[in-house]
């Protein structure tokens, strides 16, 4: 699969979600969405990643997937010329509730220092903590404003934006109008049980449409964009 070319983004502006599920709709195994995992889905996510300005995920989506910092691939050299050569990871959090003190912070190189995006309702000890680790934003006043944190990240020149979730973070970017773009990949399982959908929110309608299907091993590729994107 020419994925580069096939996950290519638009000369604009672009926020996409990346998230794999079962055949039947499960976006976890045993509480982490590695168990749906597979090696052509393990290269596709490393292409988006190489691709993106920055990566956005939930606080929970970081503690329950292990998140470390992006190292940097020989196959994204061309791709990220004139960039940075690793992505920022930018962390929404409510509550701070983070391993300041952590590799995912230690770890990160200088020219992709993490993001932490939260709210003037976050204990103020805590943002003054990860201000000595992180770049804070400070996106809502209750709670963190997505509108408000994907704009400051363009604000930094992030442009193309990935998400990887999780769901309750896609829900959020969905409930206001901010996704542009959803790769979806469906894993050959069946799982059913209680887990989450890629969208764990309130009900709402986004028109897509299908852009894009590559197979491999059984995992089928999708790639959908907003209607009137």
């Amino acid at each position: 699969m020419d994925l580069p070319t096939a996950y290519a983004y638009p000369d604009r502006p672009w926020l996409r979600v990346n998230m794999v599920a079962s055949a039947d709709g499960a976006a976890w195994t045993e509480g982490r969405s590695g168990g749906l995992s597979g090696p052509p889905d393990k290269r596709a996510f490393q292409v988006l990643r190489g691709l993106a300005d920055v990566i956005l995920a939930g606080a929970a989506t970081v503690r329950a997937e292990g998140y470390g910092p992006v190292a940097p691939r020989e196959s994204w050299r061309e791709s990220r010329a004139g960039r940075p050569p690793t992505p920022p990871i930018a962390v929404v959090t409510r509550g701070l509730d983070l391993d300041l003190g952590g590799d995912f912070f230690a770890g990160s190189p200088g020219t992709a220092r993490p993001i932490v995006i939260t709210c003037e309702a976050a204990p103020l000890d805590r943002r003054q903590a990860a201000s000595a680790v992180a770049d804070v934003v400070v996106a809502g006043g209750d709670r963190v404003e997505m509108g408000r944190a994907v704009a400051a990240l363009r604000e930094r020149g992030h442009d193309r934006i990935l998400c990887e979730g999780g769901p309750r973070l896609n829900a959020q970017l969905a409930a206001d109008g901010l996704i542009d773009e959803l790769c979806l990949t469906v894993s050959p399982l069946l799982l059913g049980g209680g887990a989450a959908r890629v969208l764990d929110g309130p009900a709402g309608r986004t028109p897509l449409r299908l852009a894009d299907v590559l197979e491999e091993d059984g995992f089928l590729f999708t790639r959908y964009v907003r209607e009137e994107s």
